[in-house]
């Protein structure tokens, strides 16, 4: 898992491969369960097979592909009968909930309403888990990590942005009066503190905000109503600068947050993963984030830089973390411009490919060249069979000919 989980569900389900090293990263181990025909990646999907494919299949539709027929059904299988998408959901003939059944993720729900969104045709699907989304916000307007969890910055950014893809109108989903972007709010640190403009996971048991990259980088995107991808924008002329205000608007939200990413991305490059007991790492998959909500900004200027970083560093990191990971890459590409088919190196769209059911787009292309060199050979034996006949043809008339100048 790398990308947009908070830390407290990467320890509760021991999913720490994000956070290693990519040089000192081994093979996957095998997965716990077999994995599905459809389905991106060869690692257990247990914990992320409807986050990973919903990513897959975003970043082929962005990159002008058309996914495989049955990658998409693999993921609208996983939908379950109350609307919401599990983490993964081993057998789709079984109910949902209860003491076996696959249990609500609204992380995975939130990352397949855009993917299904995206590539049009699911109005029924994604209709349902947007009304089971809606259902689940907390009394403060925030989401949290799973059902009556307390809201967070992550997960209200990540529904803020499957409803925004949706269509929803977001200031006008309300609890008790409260707005998604009101508890995104309350989770901004104030410029004037400690990591000031950064927004927090969650606050701590006494209630103090402890500035989180991860969940600043969801909190920019939250803040402007923007999904997983963004189109590149017109750059700013000056770098974002954390402005005290009594009340922020959610574009000075969003400002404050890219202006914190911005100074703690410019000592390295890169955002930096802290565990407990462990020597502090890159993290890719959060400066990942990190290129792509600064783009949102204008802030350009520093996400180039970070993205250069990445195309130097990120590779490795990708292709043993999986399609996910070089989702998030294409979407940072895709955010400030670059090609993804270069780089550092490597090429984006076809590790991604590589990773699950060929596209539509490679099959018809294969199937094209097929067809072409059939016509290519039917056409040759046309021209010899239309030239036998003529040749025949033209011998009866000659001989018709003479025979009737004979005397």
């Amino acid at each position: 898992m790398n990308v947009r989980r908070s830390a407290a569900a990467l320890a509760a389900i021991g999913v720490l491969a994000a956070a290693a090293p990519a040089t000192a990263a081994g093979p996957s181990p095998s997965p716990k369960v077999a994995v599905p025909s459809g389905l991106f990646g060869k690692g257990d999907p247990t914990y992320d097979g409807v986050w990973r494919q919903s990513f897959a299949l975003l970043a082929q539709h962005t990159l002008g592909e058309r996914p495989s027929a049955s990658a998409i059904n693999w993921l609208v299988g996983q939908q379950c009968d109350d609307g919401f998408f599990p983490a993964f959901r081993a057998d789709p003939s079984k109910p949902c909930l209860g003491k076996d059944g696959a249990q609500a993720d609204i992380d995975a729900t939130a990352a397949a309403i855009q993917a299904l969104q995206a590539l049009g045709e699911h109005d029924g699907e994604v209709h349902r888990a947007v009304g089971w989304l809606k259902g689940m916000q907390n009394k403060d307007g925030g989401f949290g990590f799973s059902v009556e969890q307390p809201s967070d910055t992550n997960h209200t950014a990540d529904v803020i942005g499957a409803l925004s893809v949706a269509g929803e109108n977001v200031t006008a989903l309300r609890s008790e009066g409260k707005t998604p972007l009101e508890a995104l709010s309350e989770l901004s640190i104030p410029c004037s503190a400690d990591g000031g403009g950064a927004f927090a996971y969650q606050p701590d048991k006494k209630g103090k905000l402890a500035a989180n990259a991860d969940a600043t980088a969801a909190g920019v995107l939250g803040a402007l109503g923007k999904g997983f991808v963004i189109e590149p924008g017109k750059a700013r002329d000056k770098a974002p600068a954390c402005t005290a205000s009594g009340k922020p608007t959610p574009a000075q939200l969003a400002d404050n947050a890219s202006a914190y990413l911005a100074r703690t991305l410019a000592k390295t490059g890169h955002l930096t993963s802290s565990l407990a007991g462990a020597k502090d790492q890159p993290d890719y998959g959060n400066t990942a984030d990190a290129v792509v909500a600064l783009a949102a900004t204008g802030s350009t200027a520093q996400a180039k830089k970070s993205y250069a970083w990445l195309e130097k560093n990120a590779g490795n990191w990708a292709e043993q973390s999986g399609p996910a990971a070089y989702a998030e890459l294409i979407f940072a590409a895709h955010a400030i411009g670059a090609d993804p088919h270069d780089f550092g190196g490597t090429d984006l769209v076809r590790a991604l490919d590589a990773t699950g059911p060929a596209t539509q787009t490679a099959k018809a292309t294969h199937s094209e060249a097929k067809q072409g060199k059939h016509d290519s050979g039917t056409k040759v034996w046309w021209i010899v069979g239309v030239g036998l006949v003529a040749g025949i043809g033209i011998g009866f008339l000659l001989s018709g000919r003479r025979k009737r100048q004979q005397p």
